[in-house]
């Protein structure tokens, strides 16, 4: 691989639903034609949601692979290494899109793609944080080092959600931004995470250090190692109205997934009834089949939005609480009264 041009790669950062997959499907439908493109996405739970998503925002030339199961930021075995070179390794890409989870810390994801695997490999380009201006207006948000060290990493901070942001929060988000140093090549505001392809190939400024180095390391929590999947391929046979529950925690964040047969058909109202119940929830984001057509859902803390997606391997679904303990039990009984009648 040494004898080839290095692969303009590119960081897209930001916190728990600040809309990094809709900004990678945005930049995606931008690919001029011809390019083969790699997109190696990590997620916090275990039932990938966002590959899948992007993956059908896609045409062949573009390549997704993900790894579902915690951060790769911060795993002893060094997922990313290896399953950023298979991907490499097999698709031979013209780019590389890398979207880790929003909690993850981009200072070990940075340090590996300039390090010896790919330094004969990769042109890093611009790293681009999502940022939503309410998130600095939250002091749960806030007082993590890891969001702190998002912004303070990246070479763009693109501020996402205009339509829905307060003037006056977003001057004084905006402000803090022109504040920070070393300064950002560029600060942008843009709604449903449009951005332009151009932002790829932006300027970058020296190498910045993380104000946090220590703030993501690595804790015993006793869940298996993240494992590199393709999104095409997460379970090879489903029973229908016998999901498959994958549940997962970090520190004091708990995650749920479930995987549900293509043959499962859930009524729509009874869908959105339940995602926009009462419960504490920090994101949840779901394709699900409602008979006429797929439906993606997004939430992020008590916002639900829905939007038609050509997706149709599996209904699957990813719930992610600011608590460490959850009745999923419970939770999926309700998710299981929402499917049709045989």
């Amino acid at each position: 691989m040494t004898d080839r041009p290095r692969i303009p790669t590119n960081l897209i950062t930001g916190f728990l639903g600040v809309g990094k997959t809709s900004a990678i499907r945005h930049l995606i439908a931008q690919k001029p034609a011809g390019e083969r493109w790699a997109v190696l996405v990590n997620e916090f739970g275990e039932v990938g949601i966002d590959g899948a998503i992007i993956e059908s925002a896609g045409t062949d030339s573009v390549a997704v692979s993900e790894i579902a199961g915690g951060c790769f930021c911060c795993s002893a075995d060094a997922p990313i290494e290896f399953s950023l070179m298979e991907l490499i390794r097999q698709t031979s890409p013209q780019r590389v899109l890398i979207e880790p989870t929003g909690l993850g810390h981009p200072a070990k994801v940075l340090d590996t793609l300039r390090g010896p695997w790919f330094r004969s490999v990769i042109d890093l380009h611009a790293t681009i944080c999502l940022a939503d201006a309410a998130d600095f207006d939250n002091p749960k948000v806030t007082s993590v080092e890891v969001f702190q060290d998002q912004l303070h990493m990246a070479d763009i901070v693109a501020v996402n959600k205009l339509d829905r942001t307060d003037p006056v929060r977003l001057e004084v988000f905006l402000q803090y931004l022109r504040e920070m140093f070393p300064p950002k090549s560029q600060i942008l505001t843009t709604t449903q995470g449009r951005l332009d392809l151009t932002l790829l190939d932006a300027d970058i400024s020296p190498e910045r250090v993380p104000l946090f180095p220590d703030a993501h390391r690595i804790e015993s929590t006793g869940q298996s190692t993240p494992q590199l999947t393709s999104s095409k391929n997460n379970i090879s046979f489903l029973l229908p109205r016998h999901p498959v529950r994958k549940e997962s925690r970090q520190g004091d964040r708990a995650a749920c997934g479930w995987l549900f047969s293509p043959i499962d058909s859930f009524r729509r109202v009874d869908l959105f009834e339940l995602f926009n119940g009462s419960f504490d929830v920090h994101r949840l984001k779901g394709v699900f089949n409602v008979g006429n057509e797929w439906l993606l859902f997004n939430r992020v803390g008590g916002e639900l939005t829905c939007e038609s997606i050509p997706y149709r391997r599996d209904s699957r679904l990813e719930v992610i609480l600011d608590q460490s303990s959850f009745d999923w039990n419970e939770f999926e009984r309700l998710l299981l009264n929402c499917l049709r009648t045989a």
